[in-house]
């Protein structure tokens, strides 16, 4: 299966579905639990129209679309990091939303957003991380990925 991509409807082959390791699967339910409650929790402010939120999407200039479309980004990967399957692919959706939250962060909000006192910013660091560590247990499942990358030993 080298050079080749697996559909998503195929199941994987024994090389991409090498058991994780007890350690490897606390650390991987962890990371994507406590990735899905950040995102999750944060839904309801943006679906709402909180202030705090109206302010963040209005400031980089993309309220109120960039809140909705975020929103919903953020709760289809938060779905898929609950799933054994496609922790992957919400690992690394929600490693995409959440960069560009570090990147308005750093350009336009600045680290506190309304005396948050860098809340916000924090939360969004801690989702990068989690989803990197999730993805990067669960490399051998995606399938784009090159097989030198899905060894065990890197």
């Amino acid at each position: 299966m080298t050079g080749t991509v697996r559909p998503l409807n195929q199941p994987p082959n024994n090389m991409e579905t090498k058991a994780l390791s007890k350690t490897e699967r606390v650390a991987s339910w962890v990371c994507r639990i406590t990735a899905a409650v950040i995102l999750l929790q944060t839904l309801f402010f943006k679906f709402t129209g909180a202030a705090e939120s109206v302010y963040i999407f209005t400031k980089v200039g993309m309220e109120p679309w960039g809140r909705y479309g975020s929103g919903m980004a953020e709760l289809i990967a938060a779905v898929l990091l609950l799933t054994c399957r496609y922790a992957w692919l919400g690992a690394l959706l929600a490693l995409g939303v959440i960069s560009g939250a570090i990147a308005s962060h750093l350009t336009v909000l600045g680290i506190g957003v309304q005396g948050d006192h860098g809340l916000l910013f924090a939360l969004a660091l801690t989702v990068f991380v989690t989803c990197a560590i999730t993805a990067f247990l669960h490399r051998g499942q995606i399938p784009f990925l090159p097989a030198r990358f899905k060894n065990k030993k890197l």
